[in-house]
């Protein structure tokens, strides 16, 4: 239980912060309308930094469907654990998404496109390729386990508490160089969650949620999860 609870507040924490700061960038009279890619990557990584600080300890901050499943394909998490952080990760997605539509309450109506609006929630490819979409996501996920093992394998960086903060720079170099295809999910929750709110959420002129995307940033951040874990075991481990 609290591991349950701890993904819930980091994965709310990563959201909360992360959709925030594209909602400040991308809706109508935000003080922050038109800050660019710089500060929605910079925006994502702090938040994924404070997330990991404030739960790492606990459930080791997963925060990520991808990163749970990776870590358990290499033995470093038990499969029975597996199910209870991803409803953790979920339900923290969504309340921060929730969130974020509360804090943002009266720019809703005064953005007039309904896609600048689905962006605050969830990821679409400016390209739509869903093969490549896919591969950019595997890639990307698989870049994410990659090098968050590798950051942790170092004990000094563990020892000094640095750790949650490379883990956001990690966050932010994916994101300034993977990022521009597709968004950069990365986390199946991520995506999945903030979609579902903007689902049921009443935002006046939101238009769809996309659905016929949803798949990709969900099965891609698994399928490179997996392999960046086991990448770096057998080459590194």
């Amino acid at each position: 239980m609290e591991n349950l609870v701890a993904e819930i507040i980091g994965t709310l924490i990563l959201i909360l912060l992360g959709d925030g700061v594209v909602a400040g960038v991308l809706l109508a009279r935000s003080k922050a309308q038109g800050g660019g890619w710089i500060v929605i990557t910079t925006g994502w990584a702090l938040a994924v930094a404070v997330a990991v600080y404030a739960v790492g300890r606990i459930s080791g901050a997963h925060i990520n469907p991808a990163v749970t499943i990776g870590l358990a394909a290499i033995g470093e998490l038990p499969w029975a654990d597996v199910p209870l952080y991803i409803i953790g990760q979920f339900i923290g997605a969504i309340v921060g998404a929730i969130l974020v539509w509360l804090t943002y309450l009266p720019h809703w109506a005064e953005t007039d496109d309904p896609d600048l609006k689905r962006a605050v929630f969830c990821t679409a490819p400016n390209i739509r390729n869903y093969p490549m979409n896919l591969v950019t996501e595997i890639i990307g996920t698989a870049m994410l386990l990659f090098g968050v093992l590798a950051i942790l394998a170092n004990e000094e960086v563990v020892n000094s508490g640095l750790g949650p903060f490379l883990v956001g720079a990690l966050v932010w170099g994916i994101g300034l160089s993977l990022g521009g295809p597709t968004g950069y999910a990365i986390n199946p929750a991520r995506d999945l969650g903030p979609r579902i709110a903007h689902a049921i959420l009443p935002i006046p002129g939101k238009g769809h949620s996309d659905w016929e995307y949803s798949w990709v940033p969900v099965v891609g951040p698994i399928i490179g999860g997996v392999l960046g874990a086991l990448l770096f075991q057998v080459l590194l481990g």
